[in-house]
């Protein structure tokens, strides 16, 4: 801005002092002219009278160096001239002066002359015999004149340039100054132009609206990265390009990107072929889908594109964990196969005893024989059932109302009802501990410490020992139930929690497990929030503690 104006004020300066030469050049010549021809008059007078009493003679005498005289008869014909012979001179007769002095007593013309520099002007009388006198002079042309004063001129014009170019960067630079200063953050507390006032109000009402924007945006912001912030799933934005706009701390954790992820292309982040397809995929037709597994779980991913006016400006990419929906769908195929193998098992027995018994296939003596194992099947029956009864109330998650529960008293009571089992594989149980009390609910306990015990009086060699302990220890009651027995192998101490997981099929079969009962012990734990831990050696024994927060 101060460039413009010292531009405009120096070209001004300079229009107006060639202006101002031009008018002073011309008013100059115009008044010269005018005195010069006055003079021509003044003299012509003179040369009049000297030629009306001396004639001829007077004219010769006089010395013309400025000007040039000349008389004419009335037919034009040239008597004398100061300049040249008069015999040699063509006649005058039609020039413009001549005819006028000839009409009208006196004449007056200017004529240029053939160098286009200078100029000659006429002044003509009649004298009293018809004759004419005239007079004319050289005057230079205005152009000449220029160029006689062309170097007085220049320098003038070169101080006057210099002296309006330095004015005008003082002026320029007194008029921007105010303008640089202006503080557009805060616009109404300026002190400048009263013209500027309009721009200022608006700019300030500018302001406001922008402000009111950004906050209402950032709010939006705040907002979305709260609600993307908490969410479980993975969300990730990419625009039209494919490069990441946001990635939520999810979407980071699944694809073990970091926040300077953002801007990068996403193929950059994810290499995998198949995402990339999917990616182009819901580019071109708006939608995909993708069931792929990052880091050690199974994710979903939902490609949707997002359009304007039916052009794609971004994409949005959805990743919904299903580890546990595909385990647990795994589980419930596994539990029905699991389920109906066992059920049919017992049933199958109990059929096929029945049918011998009903067609009098057995013998008398091997009849109670027959009878007993249709009880022992439908006893091994009923048990299955009631245990899938309880696995799938813990499944349910129903609340139970809870009570103080003393973990010791439990653990006798069934060391009591164990006790005939034991005697029958010669193994010895014994409980000790404190009396420790938990909140809890009793039927869940009481399930869990009868499952470990009966498993560790079942699974025990004969002359074995199973030791159960309750102790209070860092906030915790722990139960514990060591025993002798065959020792489940490392290989499958991880599954042994499953439904229907038994390590020795034979020998579950053997003892009538329905292989249900430890995982009935972890469900009833998570009923808890208790945590099992479990330690065995093949051959040796196993020891299975339940810490029950206190």
């Amino acid at each position: 801005m101060t460039s413009r104006i010292f531009k405009s004020i120096v070209t001004v300066a300079a229009a107006v002092l060639f202006c101002s030469l031009l008018l002073i050049m011309g008013a100059l010549y115009g008044y010269a002219n005018d005195i010069q021809t006055a003079q021509l008059k003044d003299e012509l007078s003179i040369a009049a009278a000297g030629t009306e009493q001396s004639g001829l003679e007077f004219l010769k005498s006089v010395e013309a160096k400025n000007f040039r005289i000349t008389w004419i008869q009335s037919d034009g014909t040239v008597l004398f001239d100061t300049h040249a012979q008069s015999g040699q001179m063509e006649n005058h007769l039609q020039r413009e002066e001549i005819q006028q002095a000839l009409g009208y007593g006196s004449g007056s013309a200017v004529r240029e002359s053939n160098t286009l520099l200078e100029k000659w002007m006429y002044e003509a009388v009649r004298l009293s015999d018809g004759s004419v006198l005239r007079i004319s002079a050289s005057q230079k042309t205005l152009a000449v004149l220029l160029a006689g004063m062309l170097h007085p001129v220049c320098i003038v014009a070169a101080l006057a340039i210099i002296l309006s170019a330095i004015l005008a960067h003082r002026v320029s630079c007194k008029i921007v100054e105010p303008l640089n200063h202006l503080d557009l953050e805060h616009p109404m507390e300026n002190d400048t132009y009263e013209e500027l006032s309009p721009l200022l109000v608006r700019i300030h009402q500018q302001h406001k609206k922008i402000e009111n924007q950004l906050q209402s945006m950032q709010r939006k912001n705040n907002e979305f990265n709260q609600i993307t912030a908490n969410m479980h799933e993975g969300l990730v934005l990419l625009d039209g390009s494919g490069a990441v706009l946001s990635l939520n701390p999810s979407a980071r954790r699944i694809f073990g990107a970091k926040e300077a992820s953002v801007g990068r292309p996403f193929c950059a982040i994810d290499r995998k072929p198949e995402m990339t397809a999917a990616v182009d995929a819901a580019f071109e037709t708006g939608h995909s889908e993708l069931k792929a597994e990052r880091q050690g779980r199974v994710f979903q991913f939902l490609l949707s594109r997002i359009s304007s006016d039916d052009e794609a400006i971004g994409l949005m990419i959805l990743a919904v964990d299903i580890t546990d929906v595909q385990n647990a769908e795994r589980s419930r195929r596994e539990f029905t196969a699991n389920v109906s193998h066992e059920l049919k098992t017992p049933l199958q027995a109990i059929i096929g005893s029945a049918e011998l018994l009903e067609n009098g296939l057995v013998k008398p003596e091997d009849t109670q024989r027959f009878i007993s194992n249709i009880r022992k099947e439908a006893t091994r029956l009923v048990n299955l059932i009631e245990d899938v009864i309880r696995l799938s109330h813990l499944d349910e998650g129903v609340e139970m109302p809870k009570e103080d529960v003393d973990i010791l008293d439990i653990a006798e009571e069934i060391a009591e009802s164990l006790s005939l089992a034991a005697e029958e594989k010669k193994v010895t149980i014994a409980v000790t501990g404190d009396h420790c009390t938990f909140p809890g609910i009793r039927g869940l306990v009481f399930e869990i410490v009868q499952n470990l015990c009966g498993n560790a009086v079942k699974y025990n060699v004969e002359g074995g020992r199973v030791d159960v302990t309750v102790a209070k220890r860092d906030g915790t009651v722990v139960l514990t139930v060591a025993d002798t027995g065959i020792g489940i192998p490392a290989e499958h101490q991880s599954r042994v929690f499953e439904r229907f997981y038994r390590v020795d099929k034979s020998h579950s079969k053997a003892t009538g497990g329905t292989g249900l009962g430890l995982s009935i012990v972890k469900h009833a734990a998570q009923c808890h929030n208790a945590d099992i831990h479990l330690e065995s050696t093949p051959g040796k024994g196993t020891t299975i503690s339940v810490a029950f927060p206190a």
